[in-house]
């Protein structure tokens, strides 16, 4: 049982535990007559071997076995009494020496979540964000949808600078020759000197060129400056197909009003989403806003590192010191985990849970839109931590940021 707790902060606290002895001791006979019953010692019976045999062979993985488990049954009591959610692993501050006939007493650190007393969720106000799907919307996804069906082919004109090139080289430092390269005249990988030097020849011209290639330049020829024998010998377009009947049918539909009525429905479902998405991020923030608590330290280290990791694998040129990026990002992670905890409360409270169809919908909804296989959804979150957990809570947050937004008070804008 819980027999004290000291507040060393909001998020950390000292619970002394007491296990009765009647608790101890009823668990320990219990575990002795299993041994009994398991015991096979010579010139007894099985199960009939006498007691005091069974303790002086067995007495001390009994007593062991028991310490594992009740100590943590009651740890678990104790948080419960107490009204408190650990974030980490407590600490036992002592070690205790155990005797029979004597209660158990122990002393742990542990960081909990902390309580709000006053949680406010309802009403929260937010502005509206309007729907508007128009022509030209509908009008960019079929161009986007041509040129994704667009495709080079072989022109008897000069090249222009979008068009693709094949060709043979020969570098004259070196005579290395190279046969059948292909280069997209608009690529930044090389030079400009050498990609203009394509624009207005045509299969089979040969031409010179000269080419500086700077230190940083993602060839192989970083550093250099070289000479170039060119033969064109293909020049290939970019033709994007025309938007008509044929290609309407080809996506099985009847027309392109039917295409275009389908396009506006799904791009109507997207940018729904959006809004929601956007009313909910207002939401956590003036959630965040308005509940001011200390959080634990152990989960807002944990989101700090996980920041600066991010931050240093998109920005590696970046000098800043992780402890400097650290200060500069403490308050986006104060802010994240604030959110997280807020979201796990509202959940608790209001008794929202995540079932099996929950989860089996929402790798459905994963596979659909990163156009994955569902297995392949399914293995990418247990590759994060071996379980559903990480894909559970994702689950849990949309349920509850769901929840929150129905008892929004949605503010209409001009």
């Amino acid at each position: 049982m819980l027999k004290s707790v000291d507040d060393i902060s909001a998020t950390m606290k000292r619970l002394k535990i007491e296990i009765p002895v009647e608790a101890v001791e009823e668990r320990i006979q219990k575990g002795l007559k299993e041994a009994q019953k398991q015991a096979r010692i010579p010139g007894f019976r099985p199960g009939k071997a006498p007691m005091n045999l069974i303790e002086k062979k067995f007495g001390k993985d009994v007593e062991l076995d028991v310490m594992e488990k009740i100590v943590s049954e009651y740890y678990v009591k104790a948080l419960k009494e107490g009204g408190f959610v650990p974030v980490a692993s407590p600490i036992v501050e002592e070690s205790f020496d155990f005797k029979r006939n004597e209660p158990i007493s122990f002393t742990v650190m542990v960081e909990v979540r902390p309580k709000i007393e006053n949680l406010n969720y309802e009403n929260i106000p937010v502005k509206d964000v309007p729907v508007v799907v128009n022509d030209e919307d509908i009008d960019s996804v079929i161009n986007r949808f041509l040129e994704e069906r667009a495709v080079f082919e072989s022109i008897d004109e000069p090249a222009s600078a979008t068009d693709l090139v094949v060709y043979d080289s020969k570098i004259k430092e070196d005579e290395a020759e190279h046969k059948d390269l292909a280069i997209k005249l608009d690529t930044s990988l090389f030079p400009k000197s050498f990609t203009e030097a394509f624009v207005g020849k045509k299969k089979g011209d040969s031409f010179e060129c000269e080419v500086d290639f700077p230190q940083d330049s993602p060839t192989e020829f970083a550093g250099k400056k070289l000479n170039f024998s060119i033969s064109v010998k293909e020049v290939k377009r970019r033709n994007v197909p025309e938007f008509n009947d044929e290609l309407v049918k080809d996506l099985n539909f009847s027309s392109a009003d039917e295409l275009r009525a389908k396009i506006r429905e799904n791009l109507t479902v997207a940018k729904t989403r959006e809004a929601d998405l956007e009313k909910q991020r207002e939401i956590i923030k003036k959630l965040a806003e308005t509940h001011d608590f200390e959080v634990p330290e152990s989960l807002l280290l944990a989101e700090l590192n996980g920041i600066v990791a991010q931050v240093k694998k998109m920005n590696k040129e970046d000098e800043k010191t992780e402890e400097a990026l650290k200060e500069e990002y403490r308050e986006k992670a104060v802010h994240s985990v604030k959110a997280t905890l807020l979201l796990d409360m509202i959940g608790e409270k209001e008794g929202i849970t995540v079932t099996n169809e929950d989860m089996e919908a929402e790798v459905m909804r994963m596979s659909q839109r990163y156009m994955m296989p569902p297995d392949d959804v399914a293995k990418y979150y247990m590759s994060k931590d071996g379980s559903f957990d990480m894909l559970r809570n994702v689950v849990f947050e949309k349920k509850v940021l769901n929840f929150l937004l129905g008892k929004a008070v949605v503010e209409k804008g001009e």
